[in-house]
């Protein structure tokens, strides 16, 4: 409610004061006051609209893009205020004189609906960032019915002092009281960056630097005074994350030091070209050493993965599988009592999909065989055993009493799958499958043997828990380089570059009123000495 209420006195002050002098303008020269409370009319209900439609539209978004939304209006809001502050702190003192001698300048070409449009625009103004800078205070405020009722009081404070202004009954410090409510709009401001970066990051626009820094849940308890001041007007939240603390301070300390650093301690024209350039080579050097010291993040996980049976749930290790660093790829199998195999991972066979939750590269390998050592023969009691213990589909014990004659062929498919040059899952599958003639069949049949030679494996539990919290951690890491390591140098980059090519403008204009003095005549110059001029 207070931070409300300042916005509103504030903005509407400023609107009223213009509208007053107006008024007076116009009431002193005889004309009509009518033209000038339309325009201030429809400026009012267009600002009124403006925040009205801001809303509608942000409630009819979904949930993520409501977040988005606010974000973009707090980030808005930052900007009109900042400038409104910067722009009071160095006019608030003449505002008067400017606005009666624009008044005045109107009124002297003949136009009484110059001044009329003067006031709209003015108003108009106002509203617009008064609309924008509530709607993100509603945003981050703990009761709205608390915070409307903060801007209506203050807009009817703004407009009681404005009319007492008007008839000359109050007098009022105008630069004291703008650079007064300035100090606390910069705090409000400061807190509407902290509320947009962490709808920003509730919208999934910012991932990185969550990492939590200090509770202040001792603080602001919910329900209690500090917690309205603090988290209701100030915006500061119980659990601030590490990159809300330093927008925080990215912002406050940088404009209260320009706002409110004493105008006798203010460097001069040379020395304020050199801070400049001071301050650009320093953000420079600053963005150059983030790039550079902050590593690009690799998986951190053991290279040989262990292989246990596919149907077997106590997860014995039976052999261990190795994704090469070649190119092709391939993965080395190495189960126990057989002879180690190499599975080859071309790279324009790969699907690309998601496993375990994370985006994998996926290769599918089949490959026929014939089982070594399989007999070539088999009697009735074999085929029932490799059948589980049934008699096949199209057999008869009597009329097929056996031998049979076998032909044997094994299946195996292997499924792979990596990420980030990392093994991430495999499994294996084997098929054997025996085609049977002879001993009166009429013609072969086929059975999927049950009971074949091991080949159904996969990675074990572990590597997969293992292996997912790699690539996760991984992931979360890179999202922090993005920041730390490109997004905030790129910005750091360009704000030394913006400040040097200020610094470079401001020697230049130095550097020609320098020689501007200097190509002006000495008056003393040819005249002989102790002569003057009459």
């Amino acid at each position: 409610m207070l931070a409300t209420l300042v916005i509103g006195l504030r903005e509407g002050l400023e609107a009223a004061l213009i509208v007053g002098i107006i008024a007076a303008f116009l009431r002193k020269n005889g004309k009509s006051l009518t033209a000038m409370w339309l325009g201030v009319g429809l400026a009012v209900l267009l600002s009124i609209a403006v925040g009205v439609g801001l809303d509608l539209v942000e409630q009819a978004l979904p949930q993520a893009s409501q977040e988005g939304m606010e974000s973009v209006i707090g980030g808005i809001a930052v900007f009109f205020v900042t400038g409104m502050i910067v722009w009071m702190n160095a006019h608030a003192g003449g505002m008067k004189r400017g606005l009666e001698a624009e008044a005045a300048q109107a009124l002297g070409r003949g136009s009484a609906y110059a001044l009329a449009v003067m006031a709209f625009l003015a108003v108009l103004k106002e509203g617009f960032e008064t609309a924008v800078f509530l709607l993100a205070t509603f945003s981050a405020a703990q009761s709205a019915a608390l915070a409307a009722t903060g801007a209506v009081i203050g807009v009817l404070l703004a407009v009681v002092i404005g009319w007492g202004i008007y008839i000359g009954g109050v007098k009022i410090n105008l630069s004291r009281f703008f650079r007064f409510t300035g100090a606390f709009l910069i705090l409000v401001a400061a807190g509407l960056v902290i509320t947009a970066l962490r709808t920003a990051h509730e919208a999934g626009w910012v991932n990185a630097g969550q990492q939590p820094t200090v509770s202040l849940s001792w603080l602001v308890a919910p329900g209690t005074i500090q917690s309205a001041m603090i988290t209701g007007v100030l915006g500061i939240p119980a659990d601030p994350r590490l990159i809300e603390v330093l927008g925080w301070f990215a912002y406050l300390v940088p404009i209260a030091l320009f706002v409110f650093w004493p105008a006798a301690r203010r460097p001069r024209r040379h020395a304020v070209v050199r801070l400049q350039f001071t301050i650009a080579a320093a953000l420079a050097v600053i963005a150059v050493a983030m790039a550079i010291a902050i590593p690009t993040p690799r998986p951190q996980l053991s290279g040989k993965a262990m292989i246990v049976e596919a149907t077997g749930s106590d997860q014995t290790d039976i052999g261990s599988a190795r994704l090469s660093d070649s190119a092709p790829a391939t993965v080395q199998i190495s189960l126990k009592g057989t002879t180690p195999s190499t599975v080859s991972l071309p790279p324009g066979d790969a699907r690309h999909e998601q496993h375990e939750g994370i985006a994998a590269s996926a290769w599918t390998l089949t490959e026929i065989s014939v089982p070594p050592k399989a007999p070539a023969t088999l009697t009735l009691d074999q085929v029932i055993a490799l059948s589980g213990g049934r008699v096949p589909v199209g057999l008869n014990p009597q009329r097929h009493p056996g031998p049979f004659a076998a032909d044997w062929s094994t299946h195996a498919t292997t499924e792979v799958w990596t990420a980030d040059g990392v093994l991430l899952d495999a499994t294996a599958h084997a098929t054997t499958i025996v085609s049977l003639s002879d001993s009166g069949l009429l013609a072969p049949r086929t059975l999927t043997a049950a009971s074949a030679l091991p080949g159904d494996w996969q990675l074990s539990n572990d590597y997969l828990d293992q292996a997912a919290a790699a690539l996760n951690a991984v992931a979360l890491a890179r999202t922090e380089r993005l920041l730390w390591a490109v997004q905030l140098p790129l910005v750091l980059g360009f704000a030394a570059l913006l400040l040097g090519a200020i610094a470079c403008r401001g020697r230049g204009r130095l550097r020609r009123s320098v020689r501007t003095v200097s190509d002006q005549p000495n008056p003393h110059v040819g005249r002989r000495a102790g002569h003057s001029t009459p």
